[in-house]
């Protein structure tokens, strides 16, 4: 078996040949980091992984990124643009840089694929200015299906986010049974993690993807949403405490060298309405349904229909939700939907959220989600933490 990045590239460079593509160029900070192992955290100047058909692929950053590059990216090939102390360059501004490296590879012209749905209206004319000869393919789609089967490292990495994510959830549960408001039980939480990961990794990064106006050093995250509050999903939390006789929803979502795990648990505080219980009971009927589709070779239309007939038989035919689920990695949610309109097959190394969930207006909602991995003969929940009806008792005022 070959290399996990030599594997990486021969999935894209197949589908690539099938559209007749030369060369490939990757700005989206998780497509770049794909194809060359680097994140420099801040991506206020454009990093570019440059992959042509054939021969080695080339990094393009600003020159300020070079020592950090060179630490941490697997490609060989580092250029430079812009002005940093004695470094030197290609020049000062990346579309001169980028024009002369696709010389020096004779991919001035020809077809040239680029990431449309992220690539800006004035990115795309500098291209095409910078490049005048060549003719531009959408490479999207060919880059998210790259990313749905995982390599071997992906899975381990994925194993690493999820164990941070079973101690953020013990964690947030005690917070909530000490009666802490939403905020004392994110602080705690994602105090634990930071703990259990600097105790235990310390060659593991939790840094994730970051902008062009900031970086993300940490993406070990906790969001405590108590009784209204469940269906503004991913607010920030506030002072307000849980009281009894209402659902808290836990989300908690995790980084190990790029790679994402996502934890979320509802929780029953005190005695609840019969209408709460029965909501929450509901989903893990479901999940038990539906769970017995998530092996390789379903396709994901049926997976969503099991989940949407159980909830049919229910009663909660007029509470379909629009998905299940989504596909996880690099992005906490990336292109891979778990819906009934879905083209793709369940496929082992597809790394996927499984969350069928409940949201009933003016009563109450469930969120109950894992992360889970498709293996060669079924699936493994990476994430295990407080399975079936979870409660604790309401506090005292």
């Amino acid at each position: 078996m070959g290399h996990p990045h030599s594997l990486k590239l021969e999935r894209v460079r197949s589908r690539m040949r099938e559209k007749g593509i030369d060369v490939l160029l990757s700005f989206k900070p998780e497509n770049s980091f794909y194809l060359s192992g680097f994140n420099p955290i801040l991506y206020s100047h454009p990093v570019v992984a440059i992959v042509p058909l054939e021969g080695e692929p080339v990094l393009l950053l600003h020159a300020l990124r070079d020592d950090h590059a060179r630490s941490s990216s697997w490609v060989r090939d580092i250029r430079l643009y812009g002005a940093w102390s004695t470094k030197v360059t290609l020049g000062p501004h990346w579309q001169e840089a980028l024009t002369r490296i696709l010389g020096d590879l004779g991919h001035g012209a020809g077809q040239v694929g680029i990431e449309e749905s992220f690539v800006s209206i004035q990115r795309l004319r500098e291209l095409q200015h910078a490049l005048p000869q060549a003719q531009f393919q959408d490479v999207s789609k060919l880059l998210d299906e790259a990313r749905m089967i995982k390599t071997a490292p992906e899975i381990a990495d994925a194993r690493i986010a999820a164990g941070i994510t079973e101690v953020g959830m013990l964690s947030a549960v005690e917070g909530l049974a000490a009666g802490g408001s939403e905020r004392d039980i994110c602080l705690a939480s994602m105090a634990a993690m930071n703990r259990y990961w600097a105790d235990n990794f310390p060659d593991v990064e939790v840094a994730d993807f970051g902008s062009l106006e900031g970086g993300v050093l940490n993406g070990l995250w906790t969001w405590a949403l108590t009784g209204d509050r469940q269906f503004l999903n991913t607010d920030v939390p506030t002072q307000r405490k849980p009281v009894s006789g209402e659902l808290v929803s836990l989300l908690i979502w995790s980084n190990a060298n790029g790679i994402h795990g996502e934890n979320e648990r509802t929780v029953a505080v005190g005695e609840v309405p019969a209408s709460h219980r029965k909501a929450i009971d509901t989903i893990l009927r479901v999940r038990e349904d539906a769970g017995a589709w998530l092996r390789p070779g379903v396709p994901i239309p049926e997976l969503f229909q099991a989940a949407k007939s159980s909830l049919e038989r229910q009663g909660y035919g007029k509470c379909i939700p629009g998905r299940i689920g989504h596909g996880i990695g690099l992005g906490a949610h990336e292109a891979l939907s778990l819906d009934a309109r879905s083209p793709y097959t369940l496929t082992p190394g597809m790394l996927i959220t499984f969350e069928p969930n409940l949201r009933i207006a003016g009563v109450c909602g469930t969120q109950i989600s894992d992360t889970v991995l498709i293996t060669d003969t079924g699936s493994e929940f990476l994430t295990t933490s407080h399975p079936g009806y979870l409660h604790v008792a309401a506090q005292a005022a």
